[in-house]
């Protein structure tokens, strides 16, 4: 009888393995992730009838990420590789493109193809630094970029003779700058930016700027007499904090003219097609953690500064003059969302922002023709980013004109993406939203995770997340949400959390928690927080307010106010406090997560890149040192390749997905719990 009841068993093993795969094979699984490409930055060609585009893909022989240049017709047909690179740019005449790859020396380099049968590609510079902000003169015969200049700190002291044969040790780095290194680069202390010109048909880089300055950005007017571009060409630049003016360099002399003095950051100009005016974002000086910015318009010559954006509240950027120089477009992000917009110069409605598109989507328009064609990256909550053109005369009909993830999402059924908006303990209206994991029934429970946002003063937008939704095809549903010090709101809702940070956002993260809970689908033992760098150090906040979740992930954190204000990458953090630590700790101190530590029960793990420089990893050693010294199951992931984050390393982003679910099963408590993991290798 047993041996009927084997054989039975044995012939049902490739029906329920058959049934198994059924079940996962329609969910997004980790696997798929190495297919996963991007696309960014398409520009119209001058008569428009091309476009070209950077599409990113993963290299997982090196575990990198690769960009090629492709280039398709406007309405999307003849879609094809064109070139190794990115960057891309179109001549004035779109005869020819600049761009940077990967050239000799070992680097960053510009070249330039033309556009015609032939396809000739010249390498133009052969740095030793990599190339910034590439762009053609208007007459297409010379490109101007930015590059790093060295000027190295080096002491004139004199060594003893060094003995033949001796291998003495590496010579000190002699650091005497306030802001010496930058997350994602390291030490930066080793010189400064500035502007060159190079002739488009190759030869040596001219330097047009000079000083101990960093120069960013280049725009040249009409004429290609003059570039304008930002910086503070001031004595003692580096402790003025946030502090930047515009100026303008001429291109034959190298005369430099400053054009704002406002106090407060003015940068991004842009020229007006006729010369005579130039436009720009900037915002009056502040001590405030966050405010808007505003867009502005002066003359060529920096006269007659003015306010043109009045009123409106949200953040300008991608800033593009019409075409006939009747108003500016721009992009600006609002509850969750990203359109278009235009700020008409002259008529009725002059001065007052208008919205061109309306869409509940992410959209970047990076080009606008003469005609009023736009191009644009548009991402929505299902949909991954993807190339769209538009006529801004008929903003509602968006054509979509690439799919470069169609053939990893075919068949895969993705979480359903629900928005909710909430009130907080003050009364404060919240936005947020869930996902919902694939075949989701509202009358069982599911586990949750809460993800915080960094920043803190950033957004949650509309757009695709794979990894939230590698996670709800997991069985987790996933709630996030903008708490008060998120950006896209205006001014006033991003400033809430001055001097309050993070004790009043962490008040609306826990009422857009209880506010899921009404739902009646989360299983409330089974509840689970995670954030990275602003989200890292409100998850350990949460951890010491509140038992309520089963465990916690507090990635990349900041624990300790006063040791993290002058260790991390850059002194403007001293001023996010009413006092310097030295005069006056106690606000550090209370908003500091390693305050509360002694009421941590959450089993917490934390997760940081070794080579961290915006919230370093002396910051998550201090909390694992606690939670272990007080007997708090913690565990500490120490990610190689990675500054800030843990998710630049194709491999370590599949390696932060796998290791949540794993702290996060290993704590769930009690059986009842619906999941529907799906194998990964």
């Amino acid at each position: 009888m047993r041996r009927i009841l084997v054989a039975l068993a044995l012939a049902s093993l490739p029906t329920l393995i058959a049934a198994q795969n059924t079940a996962t094979n329609d969910r997004l699984n980790l696997d798929l992730y190495w297919e996963y490409e991007t696309v960014s930055d398409p520009q119209l060609s001058p008569d428009g009838a091309q476009i070209i585009y950077t599409r990113g893909w993963l290299d997982k022989i090196n575990d990198k990420r690769e960009s090629s240049l492709w280039i398709m017709n406007a309405d999307g047909g003849k879609n094809r590789f064109l070139a190794r690179g990115s960057n891309a740019r179109w001549s004035p005449n779109g005869d020819r493109i600049v761009y940077t790859a990967q050239g000799d020396p070992k680097g960053s380099q510009i070249f330039v193809r033309y556009m015609d049968a032939e396809g000739a590609t010249s390498q133009l510079t052969h740095v030793t630094e990599a190339p910034a902000n590439v762009t053609w003169s208007p007459d297409g015969q010379s490109i101007a970029f930015a590059m790093k200049v060295e000027k190295k700190n080096n002491w004139a002291i004199k060594m003893p003779e060094r003995p033949e044969g001796a291998k003495w040790v590496e010579t000190p780095r002699i650091v005497e700058r306030l802001d010496y290194r930058q997350d994602g680069q390291g030490f930066n202390d080793d010189g400064f930016r500035h502007l060159f010109v190079v002739p488009a048909t190759g030869g040596t880089p001219r330097q047009l700027t000079n000083g101990d300055w960093d120069h960013n950005g280049v725009e040249f007017t009409p004429d290609g007499k003059q570039i304008l571009f930002t910086s503070l060409r001031v004595p003692d630049a580096e402790y003025q904090f946030r502090e930047s003016e515009i100026y303008s360099v001429n291109v034959d002399s190298g005369a430099i003219t400053q054009l704002t003095r406002r106090k407060g950051p003015d940068g991004n100009p842009k020229v007006s097609p006729d010369g005579k005016l130039v436009a720009y974002t900037g915002m009056d000086a502040s001590r405030n953690t966050w405010t808007d910015s505003k867009l502005y318009v002066m003359n060529i010559d920096g006269s007659n500064p003015r306010l043109v954006s009045g009123d409106w509240d949200r953040s300008p950027s991608n800033i593009q003059w019409k075409a006939d120089g009747t108003g500016v477009y721009f992009t600006a992000q609002d509850t969750g969302s990203q359109n278009l917009y235009v700020l008409p110069m002259a008529g009725v409605r002059a001065d007052v922002v208008q919205p061109v598109t309306k869409g509940t989507y992410m959209l970047t328009t990076t080009s606008v023709s003469k005609t009023g064609k736009a191009v644009g990256v548009l991402t929505s909550m299902q949909m991954p980013p993807d190339i769209v053109t538009y006529d801004v005369a008929k903003p509602d009909q968006v054509k979509q004109l690439t799919a470069v993830n169609d053939d990893i999402l075919k068949g895969k059924k993705l979480g359903a993406v629900k928005e909710m908006w909430y009130t907080a303990p003050d009364g404060l209206k919240i936005q947020g939203w869930y996902i919902t994991p694939p075949d989701f029934d509202a009358a069982k429970k599911y586990p949750m995770q809460l993800h915080i946002h960094g920043g803190p003063h950033s957004m949650y937008g509309v757009g695709f997340n794979y990894g939230w939704q590698e996670m709800a095809a997991n069985g987790y549903v996933i709630l996030y949400t903008n708490p008060r010090g998120s950006t896209g709101y205006g001014s006033e809702f991003g400033n809430r959390i001055n001097n309050a940070y993070p004790s009043k956002d962490y008040d609306d993260l826990m009422a857009g928690v209880d506010e899921l809970l009404k739902k009646g689908f989360i299983d409330e033992r089974n509840m689970f927080v995670t954030g990275c760098s602003g989200g890292g150090v409100l998850t350990a906040w949460t951890v010491g307010k509140t038992d309520r979740f089963a465990a916690a992930s507090a990635n990349c954190p900041v624990i300790d106010w006063v040791s993290f204000v002058g260790t991390t990458d850059g002194a403007g953090w001293y001023n996010n406090f009413a006092r310097l630590p030295w005069e006056d700790p106690s606000e550090h101190i209370k908003r500091s997560p390693l305050t509360y530590v002694a009421n941590v029960k959450t089993p917490t793990m934390l997760m940081t890149g070794v080579q961290d420089l915006r919230t370093p990893m002396p910051q998550t050693e201090q909390f694992y040192s606690a939670l272990k010294l007080l007997k708090v199951p913690t565990a500490m992931v120490r990610f190689n390749n990675e500054w800030h984050g843990t998710t630049s390393t194709p491999s370590n982003f599949i390696r932060t997905q796998l290791y949540l679910r794993y702290w996060f099963d290993k704590y769930k408590r009690g059986a009842n719990v619906t999941t529907t993991s799906s194998p990964q290798r």
